[in-house]
């Protein structure tokens, strides 16, 4: 699928713990060295604490800090990028929608004789570790014109990275909730609805695996800005194995069988 590689970009980052904070450095990055203005907006409510030193991307001086703000400052001020960030769970529809708006600038594009005015092409990324979190993105994405909605999830060694795409009300590209349905079950809660408990006994998970989560979730990122062409709709990885399997565009795995 082919994708504007002059339009401005927007980025919308639900997470910003095991996945989500080795996202962010590398995105800035990506960003950083587009030709075309690039907002990122990372969003999580919860603070450091010492047990996210062993495999979450935050040291020492971080702890009692938001995460979010942590990462959206350190790496907005590095790349000379406006700092924004939401320093709470978004766990509605409303707020959802308002962040994933698309803002107009104006623009000099080749063939014009005077600026136009050009929409941001909009990114979600999902890198919670809860199912509900998902199921407000599955339904969010299913209403929007256009969004492209990257989730990530994984355990201790295995996960997987799904690419949904939807333009002009029609969805192109599946997203996690239609390619793994058993996400859209109600048996999860929300981060704020959780007891100390509950929160603490979350599924395990290892640094690796969410190192690799998120090197997939950044490739799938620059193919489809700094390349403006993707057709990778998902891939799944094991740390055990050191593999990486993508799963291709219908189309081209039909022509290549």
């Amino acid at each position: 699928m082919k994708f504007s590689k002059t339009r401005p970009v927007k980025v919308v980052m639900l997470g910003a713990g095991g996945t989500g904070g080795h996202i962010a450095p590398h995105l800035y990055r990506l960003l950083y060295a587009l030709d075309r203005p690039a907002r990122f907006i990372v969003c999580d409510g919860d603070v450091v604490e010492e047990k996210n030193l062993v495999r979450q991307n935050f040291i020492p001086a971080d702890l009692g800090e938001n995460k979010a703000k942590v990462l959206a400052e350190r790496y907005s001020t590095v790349f000379g990028m406006e700092t924004e960030y939401v320093p709470g769970f978004v766990e509605t529809e409303e707020q959802l929608k308002e962040l994933l708006t698309p803002e107009y600038f104006l623009m000099r594009l080749p063939g014009y004789r005077v600026p136009k005015q050009v929409e941001e092409l909009v990114i979600l990324i999902g890198a919670v570790d809860n199912n509900k979190s998902r199921q407000l993105c599955h339904r969010v994405f299913q209403q929007a014109e256009e969004l492209i909605y990257i989730d990530s999830g994984n355990g201790e060694y295995t996960g997987q990275v799904v690419c949904g795409v939807r333009r002009a009300f029609k969805t192109y590209y599946p997203p996690i909730g239609t390619v793994y349905p058993d996400v859209l079950e109600d048996t999860d809660k929300f981060p704020t609805e959780l007891s100390c408990a509950e929160a603490s006994a979350s599924a395990p998970q290892s640094m690796a695996a969410n190192i690799t989560a998120a090197t997939a979730v950044v490739d799938v990122i620059y193919n489809i800005l700094a390349l403006g062409d993707s057709t990778v709709r998902q891939a799944t990885f094991s740390t055990r194995m050191v593999n990486v399997r993508p799963e291709l565009q219908e189309k081209k795995r039909r022509k290549a069988a």
